[in-house]
């Protein structure tokens, strides 16, 4: 028997809830290519008087959120390999993000700097089911999404250290992360601003595929939009759900509700906590899965994923995570209650992956340790290289702003069009 509880609401939507220690009635265990639709799950007659999934404690006090401390008894659904992969992804980008912190105070990177702590089971579970040719979009918060995706740790320091072999040349920092290589389409430092580039990039896989004609024997490119709780009230959020079901774009929605939006409860900010109803209201599927297990994240993200490749359409997927650290590493973090702070701490999702690998013999200890051995030597590395590599020419400041390749503000002969005094005066040739 799974122990995995997340929520399925198949279209026509009906709002579907369920009680605390309710078994899901159709659990998420095969694999992406033999994944069932969502829609073909059986309707179940809707009950009232639940209270709100999300729940934070300066609400609903006596209110135990979804994930509890408790540690279910389950049969191994992931391989030793695969166990050891979700492992891996997830040490690197926690030993990243605290090393981050450890330069940032140091004065190696300026500006505001957002860690992930705490929710590193949404990114691995989600964007290691994706295939290179698959896009990933992330919010300001986009470090790990970015490790995820396969950029090197060193690109990401350096990038963060604002040097010239950063994956964004130095140029786009903490919150800009961005590799075509590895179809990471950018960090966006607004909310709600990487909704629509995700969803034009979900437009395009199946432009190409329908109207171009172009041959794709596994199925569609899938996008994985990756936006907070606070997003959730934006316009752009609603438009392009309405978009996605429309054309049954290839595109997942994956709400990374850590509950906060910056000091804003989510609870006082929206008037209906539960975002994975807005699902159903397009039409589109909607789940809410515990955001602090990677298994379950990654079982949900099979489906969604697998629906989204056979062109079935969008899914909205609510994770309920928490991050450890402040809002940026320049705020205090003084608005959250230490009781709900301590209880998502109980819940760390490393900690309980490594537990699930030892009680299941997927590996030993050693073996574990053995990883995070060479993560540390990774991130040690990476912060050689970034520390030691040189800071962007002058040169480079004006290139990639405007659409003219050769840079607007550059001339043929290399140097500034603004320091020629015809250019000023409104009569250089350009």
């Amino acid at each position: 028997m799974s122990a995995f509880s997340a929520v399925r609401i198949p279209f026509p939507a009906v709002v579907a809830a369920r009680s605390a220690g309710e078994k899901p009635s159709s659990p998420f265990l095969c694999s992406p290519a033999a994944a069932p639709s969502i829609h073909s799950s059986p309707l179940r007659p809707p009950r009232l008087g639940r209270p709100p999934l999300a729940v934070s404690s300066d609400v609903l006090s006596s209110q135990k959120p979804l994930g509890s401390n408790s540690s279910p008894s389950y049969q191994a659904v992931i391989s030793r390999d695969e166990a050891l992969e979700l492992y891996e992804d997830m040490v690197l980008g926690r030993v990243f993000e605290d090393m981050c912190a450890q330069m940032y105070y140091r004065g190696k990177m300026f500006g505001f700097v957002h860690l992930y702590n705490g929710q590193e089971a949404v990114s691995t579970g989600f964007i290691k089911l994706l295939e290179t040719r698959d896009s990933a979009v992330s919010t300001y918060r986009d470090h790990v999404h970015a490790l995820s995706k396969g950029v090197p740790a060193r690109a990401v320091m350096a990038e963060l250290f604002g040097k010239a072999t950063g994956c964004c040349r130095g140029q786009g920092g903490s919150m800009h992360m961005f590799s075509e290589p590895h179809n990471l389409l950018g960090g966006f430092a607004f909310i709600g601003e990487g909704i629509p580039v995700a969803t034009g990039a979900a437009f395009s896989s199946k432009y190409r595929y329908e109207v171009l004609k172009e041959s794709k024997p596994d199925g569609l490119d899938v996008t994985v939009a990756f936006f907070g709780d606070g997003t959730c009230n934006n316009g752009q959020f609603f438009e392009c759900l309405n978009m996605a079901q429309l054309w049954k774009l290839p595109i997942v929605f994956v709400v990374e509700n850590n509950l906060w939006a910056i000091g804003m409860s989510h609870l006082r900010a929206t008037s209906d906590p539960e975002i994975w109803k807005k699902g159903p209201a397009f039409g589109m599927p909607g789940v809410h899965v515990d955001g602090m297990d990677v298994l379950k994240v990654r079982e949900v993200a099979m489906e969604a994923i697998a629906r989204a490749r056979n062109g079935e359409g969008p899914t909205l997927v609510e994770c309920e995570t928490y991050r450890f650290r402040g809002h940026s590493l320049a705020d205090p973090d003084e608005l959250r209650k230490a009781d709900e702070k301590s209880h998502y701490a109980a819940r760390d999702p490393l900690v309980g992956l490594k537990k699930y690998i030892l009680e299941k013999n997927l590996a030993s200890e050693s073996e574990l340790k053995a990883i995070e051995k060479k993560i540390d030597d990774i991130i040690e590395e990476a912060v050689e290289f970034a520390d030691s590599s040189p800071l962007p020419p002058r040169s480079q400041l004006l290139e990639n702003v405007f659409a003219d390749p050769k840079g607007f503000g550059i001339g043929p002969d290399g140097k500034y069009r603004c320091e020629d005094p015809k250019f000023t005066e409104g009569t250089a040739q350009v």
